[in-house]
């Protein structure tokens, strides 16, 4: 009865902090001084903005998803099938952009492109005006956008890769040669997972509201955005959002339907069943030279850039100064985020891998939904929920910053959760409720030591998505609570570029730093 209780409980409590919100900013939106009214939404159709942010916004999400993939997938095959040198070293170098906010590689850039960058005091101002016209637009914000969302791609094909059992490999080496098989067996059967990955980067650069409003590129995140905050206009942001809402869930739907099946399960080949490496031969240093250079320009130059601009004592000082209490704020609140969505993940992930009832689909779709939407529609939604006298306790503090992380990353820890529980052998739990043990002393004394490497993975992912938020804490943050990257972001008005780059540094070091600690305790154990 407890087991059936708590997990009860659980799931009442994601529907409270993420559906409802959508829920109660959607009825206010129609409900307008005690009628039902559409005019917000028939105001922002005949106004002929909503196609041309629908144009945008598709513009955007489809080209940074087309060319994630087709860049993604041959460097996730190279990374884990082939004697690539330095291939871990890429793996690492690839995936930081996906840990930092998105915008600050869009500062990085402007720092390199735009009119007083460095391009314009090595070139000249003509050919910075020319790449500035560039960037501050769809062009630029692909540009950033595929930086940050490769990792998604490479990552997944890298995971699914794993999956493929090697024998069907070696039986078409017997006919064939490696392109070969690679084009008939390999590729198509990791498709599903090819297809989830361009699904994800589709739905996040759908949601993302830091680059595009920072290269000033209208899309639906921006305009529910600015309706939002500068108007407070609720019904017309809600208009805004609800499309981002339709298309993310339309999306999911098709995923659940022709993908959910092929990919839901992941099972990794054991060391004994692992594939011997694609030996490269004379290709090895000019692929090794491609990949290096793609590395060093959208990686190690962007965070070079704003290492040199903030090359300053200085600018640090002053960085701060005038940030630091916003510095140790974010990291607080990531912490304690990190850890009640680890806790939440837990449960939530246990319940989807033992299929504890017979909605437990419902439930992780709902997870994946969240996270795919927009931080700016579920902050949005916080809003209208949670903005009364009675429940001022919470709107007015920042435990509505943590029930907004609780929102949207809980995926995040449940599904590292469910991968982590499907290494555990279910005898393990069954011999210890044959003993007479409790479902709490199984989960205390049993499964979570066993699970506690994944646990401590799970806590690190979601810190470093706590750390990085934005588009929900700059909507909700009570006046004083502001964090690191919503001061970075609102000091760029008026800041300096060396403070702006200095801060930026912070934030990066402030991220990778838990994870090389992280790293190094593995390796000692």
């Amino acid at each position: 009865m407890s087991k059936r209780i708590t997990l009860i409980l659980v799931v009442i409590f994601v529907l409270l902090t993420g559906l409802l919100p959508l829920l109660v900013m959607f009825a206010r939106s129609i409900i307008v001084d005690g009628h039902i009214s559409l005019d917000f939404y028939q105001g922002l159709l005949t106004s002929g903005r909503e196609w041309t942010l629908m144009g945008h916004s598709f513009a955007l999400s489809l080209l940074t998803a087309l060319l994630t993939t087709i860049i993604g997938v041959p460097l996730g095959i190279l990374f884990i099938k082939t004697d690539l040198p330095l291939r871990r070293l890429f793996t690492v170098l690839f995936t930081i952009p996906l840990l930092l906010p998105p915008y600050i590689s869009a500062v990085s850039w402007f720092d390199l492109l735009g009119r007083e960058g460095l391009l314009a005091q090595l070139m000249g101002p003509s050919v910075a005006y020319t790449t500035s016209s560039w960037l501050f637009g769809l062009p630029g914000c692909v540009l950033v956008l595929f930086s940050t969302f490769l990792p998604v791609v490479i990552l997944l094909t890298m995971t699914y890769l794993k999956t493929i059992n090697p024998r069907l490999e070696e039986a078409g080496m017997l006919v064939s040669s490696w392109p070969q098989v690679l084009k008939e067996i390999t590729i198509p059967v990791i498709m599903p997972g090819v297809l989830l990955a361009a699904m994800l980067v589709f739905l996040l650069t759908l949601g993302e509201y830091g680059v595009p409003s920072f290269l000033r590129y209208d899309v639906f995140p921006v305009e529910s955005f600015i309706q939002f905050s500068a108007f407070y206009n609720f019904g017309a942001a809600t208009a805004a959002a609800v499309p981002l809402i339709i298309i993310t869930f339309f999306v999911l739907i098709a995923e659940r339907l022709f993908l959910r099946d092929k990919t839901y399960q992941i099972r990794t080949m054991s060391d004994s069943e692992q594939y011997s490496n694609i030996e490269l031969g004379n290709s090895r240093n000019w692929l090794m030279a491609i990949v290096g250079l793609l590395c060093i320009s959208i990686v190690v130059i962007p965070i070079l850039v704003l290492v040199l601009q903030s090359f300053s004592v200085v600018a640090y000082k002053e960085a701060l100064s005038r940030a630091g209490g916003s510095l140790l704020r974010s990291v607080s609140y990531a912490v304690i985020g990190a850890s009640m969505l680890t806790v939440l993940g837990f449960f939530l992930g246990y319940l989807i891998h033992t299929r504890a009832f017979r909605f437990w689909r419902a439930v992780d779709s709902l997870t994946v939904f969240l996270f795919a939407l927009s931080g700016t529609v579920i902050g949005i939604g916080l809003i209208g929920l949670w903005n009364r006298p009675l429940t001022n306790f919470i709107y007015a503090t920042p435990a509505i910053i943590i029930l907004g992380y609780l929102a949207q990353y809980t995926v995040l820890t449940s599904r590292i959760t469910i991968s982590t529980l499907a290494q555990i052998p279910p005898s393990m739990e069954e011999a210890a409720q044959v003993a007479g043990a409790g479902w709490f002393q199984r989960l205390s004394l049993i499964v979570a030591p066993l699970a506690m490497r994944g646990l401590f993975a799970a806590w690190l992912v979601a810190y470093i998505f706590c750390l990085r938020d934005m588009g929900i804490t700059m909507l909700v943050y009570p006046p004083g609570h502001d964090t690191f990257p919503v001061r970075i972001f609102t000091l760029m008005a008026n800041g300096s570029t060396e403070l702006i780059a200095a801060l930026c540094v912070i934030l990066i070091i402030a991220t990778l730093l838990p994870l090389g600690i992280a790293g190094m305790m593995l390796k000692l154990k």
